[in-house]
Formats: C-alpha cells, sequence, structure tokens
C-alpha cells in the first residue's frame, strides 16, 4: 500500500500547490495560477489522488470507513504545516443538510476536528454553511462545476462577526478543480477574512485526471 501512495513534495506552485518541475528558490508561482488566479491565497494537499489513496478516501465518503481519518490527518498538517502555523479557524467544507442526514457525517469535518486535535488550531464547522442542495460534482467539467456551485454557500449573519480580518483555512478531502474551495473562498472573502487557505488530503493532478 505505501509503494502506491505518492506524497506531493515541494518544489510547489505557492498558490495552487501543484509540483512543478525545479525549484526556482524562494515562492514558485505556476504558470496556471498566473493566467488563473483561484480565489483563495495558498493550497496544499498530501498526495496525489490516485490508487489506495482514492480507495480510502471513497471509503471514507461512501462507505463509513472513518479508519484513516487521523493517518490522513497528519499527512494534512505536515503538508500545511507553513499555512497551519499563522491559521486562526479552521473551516470544513460543508455538506448541504440533507445531504448530512443521508451520510450521517461530514467528512472534511472529521477531518478538520482531527487536524485541530494535532495542530491546537480552533476548528468551527458551523461558520460556512451550504444554502442550496447542488448535484454531485463527478465528472463535471471545471465550468460546469463552477456553475453548479454559484450561491451554493452563505455565512449565517450571526457568524459573520467570528471571520472578519481572520486567517481561515478551509479543510477538504480532495481539490479535484478547485471549484468548491473558490467558492467557499469567495464567501469568506466578501465577508471580511483577511486570508483563506486551502488543505486537502489529497489533488487532482494533470498526471491523475484520468478517470476523475
Amino acid at each position: 500500500c505505501w509503494r502506491q501512495v505518492r506524497f506531493i513534495r515541494p518544489p510547489l506552485c505557492d498558490r495552487l500547490g501543484i509540483p512543478m518541475p525545479y525549484d526556482t528558490g524562494g515562492s514558485i508561482v505556476s504558470a496556471a495560477a498566473l493566467a488563473n488566479p483561484p480565489d483563495w491565497d495558498r493550497a496544499r494537499a498530501a498526495t496525489h489522488f490516485e490508487h489506495v489513496v482514492r480507495d480510502l478516501v471513497h471509503k471514507l465518503k461512501y462507505q463509513d470507513r472513518h479508519d484513516p481519518c487521523r493517518l490522513f490527518a497528519r499527512w494534512i498538517t505536515s503538508a500545511g504545516a507553513d499555512i497551519l502555523r499563522g491559521a486562526d479557524v479552521l473551516v470544513p467544507v460543508p455538506l448541504h443538510r440533507w445531504r448530512l442526514l443521508s451520510r450521517k457525517f461530514n467528512q472534511a469535518a472529521l477531518l478538520a476536528n482531527e487536524v485541530s486535535r494535532l495542530t491546537g488550531v480552533p476548528r468551527d464547522p458551523l461558520l460556512l454553511r451550504r444554502r442550496k442542495p447542488t448535484p454531485s460534482q463527478v465528472g463535471l467539467t471545471a465550468a460546469e462545476r463552477q456553475r453548479n456551485l454559484s450561491g451554493a454557500f452563505e455565512i449565517p449573519k450571526s457568524m459573520r462577526a467570528r471571520i472578519d480580518g481572520k486567517r481561515v483555512v478551509l479543510i477538504d478531502d480532495v481539490i479535484t478543480t478547485g471549484s468548491t474551495m473558490g467558492a467557499c473562498a469567495r464567501v469568506l472573502r466578501r465577508t471580511g477574512a483577511a486570508q483563506v487557505d486551502v488543505l486537502a488530503v489529497a489533488m487532482v493532478t494533470d498526471e491523475t485526471r484520468i478517470g476523475v
């Protein structure tokens, strides 16, 4: 199993967290990030989304197998050490209430709980809310994903003061195209977050995009 896990290591694009072919020294920003800047500040993922990691993530999400959560949290904490050092709050990407009732748990919230336990950074699973149900993102193009998520997230009025001036870290299981994280980041920015960073267990990179 371990031989099938490919961790994402530096050199990385500082904005997108994607692997870069060589280290130029200092902060590196990829051509992709320059051409289409993300709505967040920095993103990090621990591994490529493939093989055993993909199987474990799917079992966590769809088969109620929470066994890997602590392991995943250690990976996230290591991959995002630079981000977590300055973080004020961890915010898991929320599920709509109907999906939460159906699934009985939010895998992003489970991961945020474990990362908070390891780092001491507080988590707030109620700060961001999914206000409308959206069809599954699986199989959609980047443009379709963006349209699918338009207006999907909000911050309750009673929570907005908690965001103002804060350095927020969004937690999720996988970064595929970045549409979900981008939609969440835009809402947080509009509400006054000083910085929005992104952490995930795995990332779909160009070399792992087939079959997603």
